[in-house]
């Protein structure tokens, strides 16, 4: 008898689906109606972000102290947390964001700051060493933007240069984790890289006082940052908010396509 359960666990484990993380997220996709308000909010000229009903947080070391359940129950539905910088940076408060989130059912995606004097495939690498492929998650996420006031690095290359780096970041990464990363970019750096001439990239666009489609050139975008004065029960102090570009159907079609 022992060797016939044993061949039937045995059985079980070969027909199983890929190991989740403990405390990750549950397979189904709910949304809650966020509960925010916006410290400094924005009189919106076009379309203002209430129009979507998917919302969401982005977050790194800054915001120590997060109440995971509590900001879930009241609108956050996901969170991009920051995981890495340049090629020896780890946002300290990445595997706390992370554990925090999955075990309160919150979508969660990892994004990488791009450090403009190290080589892309390097900081490719780093990311890949500390954040884990778990069955789930969003897809990773490659942030670019100018570095005016960093201690060690000022450069602004050209774009060609730029879009070529993000390239490779993007595929060594996307072969790894088996999804190919968005890019996160503020209205500056899109222009000045002129990453609309990158093809098949899907865009998390940063806009806080006009509508993505106003200020990016009817650029698409799945994910839209509008503000970084946001209040959430849950989370001390400010955080940023984001909203999905589509209906509740249109999110839960996404994840299923996308996550990890």
């Amino acid at each position: 008898m022992r060797h016939l359960v044993g061949l039937f666990l045995l059985l079980l484990a070969a027909c199983g689906t890929a190991p989740r993380e403990a405390g990750g997220p549950p397979d189904e996709v709910t949304v809650t109606s966020s509960n925010f308000r916006d410290a400094d909010p924005t009189d919106w000229p076009g379309r203002s972000p209430d129009r979507y009903p998917v919302h969401g947080i982005d977050l790194s070391r800054f915001q120590t102290a997060v109440d995971w359940p509590t900001a879930r129950a009241n609108g956050v539905n996901f969170a991009f947390i920051k995981a890495t910088e340049g090629g020896d940076l780890v946002d300290p408060m990445f595997e706390s964001h992370w554990r925090g989130a999955g075990a309160a059912g919150v979508k969660r995606g990892a994004y990488h700051f791009f450090y403009h004097c190290r080589p892309a495939a390097e900081q490719a690498r780093w990311f890949i060493r500390h954040v884990p492929k778990v069955a789930g998650a969003l897809p990773p996420v490659l942030d670019m933007e100018w570095t005016p006031f960093s201690p060690t690095c000022t450069i602004r290359r050209d774009g060609a240069t730029l879009r070529e780096e993000a390239r490779i970041f993007m595929d060594i990464v996307g072969r790894h984790y088996g999804q190919r990363p968005l890019i996160y970019t503020s209205i500056d750096f899109f222009e000045d890289a002129e990453l609309w001439r990158m093809d098949g990239v899907e865009f998390w666009l940063r806009a806080v006082a006009d509508h993505p489609g106003e200020v990016y050139d009817g650029k698409a975008w799945s994910f839209w940052q509008y503000t970084s004065t946001g209040v959430v029960p849950g989370i001390a102090g400010k955080v940023d908010i984001n909203v999905f570009s589509g209906s509740k159907a249109a999110w839960a079609n996404w994840v299923s396509a996308r996550a990890l």
